[in-house]
């Protein structure tokens, strides 16, 4: 079953992930409602603007489970792979291994349980998250670490690796404890998860990954460890090559309507010759008249001629290229427009007509589309498969999103002055429907329907409200990345 899953990624900005095969035809389709109260359309936030600062891809290899080189017993003990090879196989299972991380640490911090639950109950649902993930991590990082090479070469670059996984475990682990409340009921629990910090900890200074300079100065080991994850994406992400599309086009377009332009013009000075033998006063008063008004339509009559050429055609191309191999491995088409309600899809409408009547009111439709065709052959050995992630950032919006106004009064029951009111300032708060459409068009097509409510200060909720065509197939578990990373294959 396809699947697309979107999440909230930092305070402003949306994240769309999803995995195409090789071979395979993706076509994501994007929908904002945007009401009509926040101003945003064609003339205040023009496409090109809003996809040189709101729209970000990166693509991938991704697996279900790894099974890479690196990790069977055969590639550690015969080494005849060079080192090159060896760093991008390592960087291939450090990145997957960092992303699963990175999934299941923000799933864990977001453990709400119904109301009903008590806050003991959320926070002993959140520790055995914690405690399932570390033990995730901690057979994770022994595998890695009983396969260190002893290729002197190889080994500086898994040390460079094992300095950052071990880092960025103890950075991850010691992230979600500090955003939880300390309980007493749960001092061992929380004192077990330290222990394993710690442990990493001395796992570092044990190997001397790291200056006693740097570990003084927290700038300069987080500059490193920046550094370090820059090294291990550099060979992993893949190489994007965008062009605008249209360029010869627009061009052609230019000609032409000068062209066009310029005839009328000859014909009117034609005339005006005609009607006047000798050059006089009104006869350039009326000549400057022809091309005054020749310079006010021309851009206009321009701008028509090119919307109407280009209208429902691609925008930009990318093509998406191994950094290691420089094998084309992808090619895209991306469209960004504003379009009429009268031109969504029929699905989309009947998601749209869903919303409680007060959320029924007149808006701009920002259209987002990406089509992918990915090669048949040209990936690297160990998958068949990548991943890609487009940002959506709302941050352009939010400067058009007014800022809390107006006070709300209430009498206050709870002071023991009963005539004493209460004043609480109103934030305003706006809310946007985004509708995704899988494979439009295709006989698997999906379409979902999510509200994102934000303010001047960020996203504050996104939730799922309605879905048509194909249902999501169910997870098998809550925290399923770093398991899947715990199927290594035998290699005999």
């Amino acid at each position: 079953m396809k699947e697309i899953r979107l999440k909230q990624e930092e305070r402003f900005s949306i994240k769309l992930t999803h995995q195409i095969d090789q071979g395979e035809f993706r076509r994501i389709d994007v929908y904002f409602s945007l009401p009509k109260e926040m101003s945003i359309n064609k003339n205040t936030l023009p496409e090109i603007d809003y996809f040189n600062a709101g729209v970000r891809t990166r693509s991938a290899y991704f697996t279900q489970g790894l099974h890479l080189p690196l990790l069977h017993s055969r590639f550690a003990s015969r080494m005849k792979h060079s080192a090159y090879e060896y760093r991008n196989h390592l960087n291939l299972f450090a990145y997957q291994y960092v992303t699963a991380l990175d999934t299941d640490t923000k799933d864990a911090l977001k453990i709400n349980d119904s109301d009903s639950d008590s806050d003991s109950d959320k926070l002993r649902n959140f520790y055995n998250a914690a405690q399932e993930i570390t033990n995730h991590s901690i057979v994770i990082l022994g595998k890695t670490r009983a396969h260190a090479p002893k290729d002197p070469k190889l080994a500086a670059i898994f040390e460079n690796v094992d300095n950052y996984l071990s880092w960025y475990t103890e950075q991850s682990l010691l992230g979600m404890l500090a955003k939880k409340p300390r309980v007493s009921e749960f001092s061992e629990d929380r004192l077990a998860l330290l222990r394993l910090c710690k442990n990493e900890n001395l796992y570092r200074q044990e190997k001397a990954y790291n200056s006693q300079a740097s570990l003084d100065d927290p700038n300069r080991i987080a500059n490193k460890m920046r550094l370090l994850h820059r090294l291990i994406e550099y060979g992993v992400i893949f190489k994007t090559e965008t062009q605008a599309l249209g360029n010869i086009t627009r061009k052609v377009v230019t000609g032409v309507a000068t062209a066009l332009i310029m005839s009328v013009v000859l014909v009117l000075i034609i005339k005006t010759q005609g009607a006047f033998s000798t050059l006089t006063s009104l006869m350039v008063f009326i000549l400057a008249i022809i091309y005054g008004v020749r310079e006010v339509f021309k851009d206009d009559f321009k701008n028509i001629l090119w919307q109407w050429i280009r209208k429902g055609k691609p925008k930009w191309a990318k093509t998406l290229i191994d950094p290691t191999s420089k094998t084309e491995l992808a090619k895209q088409r991306i469209w960004l427009d504003y379009i009429k309600a009268a031109n969504l899809p029929v699905k989309t409408r009947q998601l749209l007509a869903k919303r409680n009547m007060q959320n029924k009111q007149s808006s701009e439709i920002l259209h987002s589309r990406i089509e992918t065709k990915v090669v048949r052959q040209g990936f690297q050995p160990g998958y068949n498969t990548l991943e890609e992630t487009i940002d959506f950032s709302l941050l352009p919006f939010a400067r058009y999103l007014e800022r809390g106004s107006g006070k709300l009064y209430e009498q206050n029951e709870a002071s023991s002055n009963k005539e004493k009111i209460k004043t609480t300032s109103i934030e305003r708060r706006y809310q946007i429907n985004v509708v995704i459409a899988l494979d439009q068009g295709q006989y698997t097509e999906q379409f979902e329907r999510y509200k994102i409510t934000l303010n001047r200060s960020g996203i504050i909720a996104i939730e799922k409200a309605g879905k048509a065509a194909i249902e999501d197939k169910p997870e098998s578990g809550r925290y399923s990345k770093l398991r899947t990373l715990l199927h290594f294959k035998k290699d005999r």
